[in-house]
């Protein structure tokens, strides 16, 4: 097993993120940033504007990097189950009405308290906490 890279969108628009709901694990039924996998060829930048469209509908256009996070998920045994590193990418958003779809359940607009309130994938807090600053 080697390491994943992935990236995920962050997109704030009018006072409020947008967030899916996951349906596959890791995470599955928690709320997070829409995202996946950076492909062959493909910068993270534009990872993160193309999984924001595949997984809501929404248009944005990839601004910088804001940080990278390290996901390690291991079982009781302690034996490694998911290794991703996110690059956390900071997009502005362009058109769109967030619509689930490809692995998401959901998706919306949520302030940045209400979204305190969802049960959230792990880092989306510390992610949020990046704007409040």
């Amino acid at each position: 097993m080697q390491p994943k890279l992935g990236a995920i969108a962050v997109v704030l628009h009018e006072g409020r993120f947008l967030l899916v709901k996951r349906k596959k694990e890791p995470n599955a039924g928690t709320w997070g940033f829409a995202g996946g996998h950076v492909e062959l060829g493909e910068t993270a930048l534009e990872a993160a504007a193309r999984e924001l469209a595949e997984e809501t509908s929404v248009i944005a256009q990839p601004e910088r990097y804001l940080t990278n996070i390290d996901v390690i998920t291991r079982d009781a045994a302690g034996a490694i189950q998911y290794h991703f590193l996110l690059t956390v990418v900071e997009c502005v958003y362009i058109s769109g009405t967030p619509v689930a779809a490809d692995d998401v359940s959901d998706a919306g607009w949520f302030s940045a308290a209400e979204a305190k309130k969802l049960r959230q994938s792990p880092s989306v807090q510390t992610i949020l906490d990046l704007f409040e600053a």
